[in-house]
C-alpha cells in the first residue's frame, strides 16, 4: 500500500467519523422550543464546537486506521480473501 493511499484511507474514515461526530450531542432549536425567525428548526440551539469535534474525530479516526493499515500491509487481508469470502471468482 502506497503512502497515497493510506492517506486516501485515512481521510475517508476521518470523514465518516466527522460526519456522525457532528450529530451525537446536537439539540436543536425545534428540540428546545424556541426557533429564531428565519432559521429552520433543525438548526443548533447554540454553536457545535467544530473545532473540539474535528479533534475528536481525527483521534477516533487514527485508532480506526491504525489497526486497519496494519492489517491490510500484513498480508492478512487480500483481495484474493475478500473475493472468496463474497463468492466472486479469484483471479489468476
Amino acid at each position: 500500500m502506497s503512502i497515497f493511499s493510506a492517506f486516501v484511507v485515512f481521510a475517508m474514515i476521518w470523514a465518516m467519523v466527522f460526519m456522525i461526530g457532528l450529530q451525537v450531542g446536537q439539540r436543536t432549536q425545534g428540540d428546545a422550543g424556541e426557533v429564531t425567525r428565519g432559521t429552520h428548526a433543525s438548526t443548533p440551539e447554540r454553536p457545535i464546537g467544530v473545532y473540539r469535534r474535528m479533534a475528536w474525530a481525527t483521534a477516533i479516526a487514527l485508532a480506526i486506521w491504525v489497526p486497519m493499515i496494519w492489517l491490510i500491509t500484513s498480508g492478512h487481508i487480500t483481495i484474493d480473501g475478500i473475493r472468496a469470502v463474497t463468492g466472486r471468482p479469484i483471479r489468476d
